[in-house]
Formats: structure tokens, C-alpha cells, sequence
């Protein structure tokens, strides 16, 4: 018999995952232009480290499932396709960079330097 949860005597209620799985995909906004070299991810979840996206077999789009990254929080990232900093049209939204290493990785835009969010919120 499964323990009894103090508030109502019923089983215990199991706990929410703290972890997600999330797919980034970046693909050229213009589909004739020749694919880059490399198309990598960066952020808080990774500790401002680069970790490769995969060219798909249509040779057009790059993609990366990362697993167990930290949930109930916000994230900030960016992508870099042959290092550079590159929008990505399926982020949250956009952040200010507050710290050194997000202001080195910052995309420009009109209204100053920004990265994107990643809202990780785990049922």
C-alpha cells in the first residue's frame, strides 16, 4: 500500500519533472543560398559552450534535440551559424544580455543587443 499523503490521506502526488527536452532547428531565411559550415547552439543551459546542430538529410535544415536541460526557469541563448550570431525564428522572445559572456554572444538589433529566451516550464 502506497504511503499517506499528510494533507489528505490519499497517495502521495509524484513529483513534476525539473527537466525538458527541447528541439532547435535554424534553417537560411532564403532556401538557394549554400548551407554554412556549422550551425551551433549556445546558452545558459550549456554554460555559453557550443553544442553542434546536425544538417538534416534535406541539406537545408539543421536541428538538435538537448535533453535534461534545467526546467522552471528562463533561459538565455543564441544561435551561431559558422560563428556568428544568427536569429532564430522559433525563440520565446528576446533578452537583454546582462552579463559579460551574453553581451560577447549578443545579436544586434534596432532596439540595442539581444539574445533569446527560452521559457522552460515543466509539467
Amino acid at each position: 500500500m502506497p504511503p499517506l499523503n499528510a494533507y489528505n490521506g490519499a497517495a502521495p502526488v509524484p513529483k513534476k519533472s525539473l527537466t525538458f527536452s527541447k528541439v532547435f532547428r535554424w534553417e537560411p531565411a532564403d532556401p538557394n543560398t549554400p548551407p554554412p559550415q556549422s550551425v551551433a547552439v549556445i546558452g545558459t543551459f550549456s554554460d555559453w559552450q557550443a553544442v553542434p546542430l546536425e544538417l538534416d538529410a534535406s541539406g537545408k535544415v539543421w536541428q538538435l534535440t538537448l535533453n535534461n536541460l534545467p526546467g522552471n526557469c528562463t533561459h538565455h541563448y543564441m544561435l551561431l551559424v559558422d560563428g556568428q550570431p544568427a536569429k532564430d525564428a522559433h525563440a520565446d522572445g528576446l533578452a537583454i544580455p546582462t552579463t559579460e559572456q551574453e553581451k560577447a554572444w549578443a545579436l544586434s538589433t534596432p532596439r540595442g543587443p539581444r539574445l533569446f529566451m527560452l521559457f522552460s516550464q515543466t509539467k
